[in-house]
């Protein structure tokens, strides 16, 4: 049976189980194709899963592996090299890996969709982990220029608190990090969210709860907003297509 899973820790907001449960029985491939979780602790233990599971043809990398990933695969295909993080891996037919990256093109219809027409803006990127790797290769492809907003800013990024000097301006504002994530459901990254309007765009890659306090707090303002489940959903489509089933 061709088995397919997610790697990363923790699993207990992934909705990629129920996602491709749900796909495998709308195709009536259910009896033969499974998905599961495999929550690992450390990213090496990729290679335990997949002695343990000789029939494995396909697995999605989160959080926060997205980057560590590499050292454990043989190939990796050039937009992924490029954008630095890979989220989905294909065991080719004699074993060996190949590393993609799909959030690319699952952010860049997501966030599409959500902007129309109206890409004419600046953005600010909260976070800088692997999820952010894609954010910036689409928001670079767009045209959108962008400043980095970390709670410790290297070179060229700025801190929290200095976007108090750039909210008005950057209209497009996309959180990258886990905050706000289930459970931690009260939380929100640390914006002075009253600098906000109408013409500010909230976009927040956290799906679980489908509205965050993040994009709450730019509801108070009449700012648009958007959760990051289109992106999922992009991205899974993708990895199928990648793993040619």
């Amino acid at each position: 049976m061709p088995k397919f899973g997610l790697i990363g820790y923790p699993l207990s907001h992934s909705f990629s189980k129920k996602y491709f449960t749900e796909k495998f029985l709308e195709m009536g491939i259910s009896d033969t194709h499974a998905y599961e979780l495999y929550p690992i602790d450390d990213v090496s233990k990729i290679l335990e899963i997949l002695r343990e599971n000789k029939d494995m043809k396909g697995i999605n990398v989160t959080i926060p592996y997205k980057q560590d990933i590499k050292a454990f695969l043989d190939n990796i295909d050039p937009k992924a090299e490029a954008i630095g993080a890979v989220n989905v891996i294909k065991v080719n037919a004699d074993n060996t890996l190949t590393g993609y990256n799909s959030d690319y093109y699952g952010f860049q219809q997501s966030l599409l969709s959500f902007l129309g027409k109206n890409t004419e803006l600046k953005a600010l990127v909260l976070g800088n982990g692997g999820a952010a790797k894609a954010v910036f290769a689409v928001l670079e492809d767009l045209n959108i220029s962008y400043k980095v907003v970390s709670r410790t800013p290297k070179e060229g990024q700025i801190g929290y608190a200095e976007t108090v000097n750039y909210i008005p301006d950057y209209h497009l504002i996309i959180n990258t990090s886990p905050v706000g994530t289930y459970p931690n459901v009260d939380e929100a990254p640390a914006l002075d969210y009253s600098l906000m309007s109408s013409s500010h765009y909230l976009y927040d890659l956290v799906y679980n709860p489908a509205e965050t306090q993040f994009m709450k707090n730019g509801l108070a303002q009449k700012a648009q907003v958007k959760n990051g489940y289109d992106m999922l959903v992009f991205q899974a489509e993708k990895s199928w297509e990648i793993w040619g089933e």
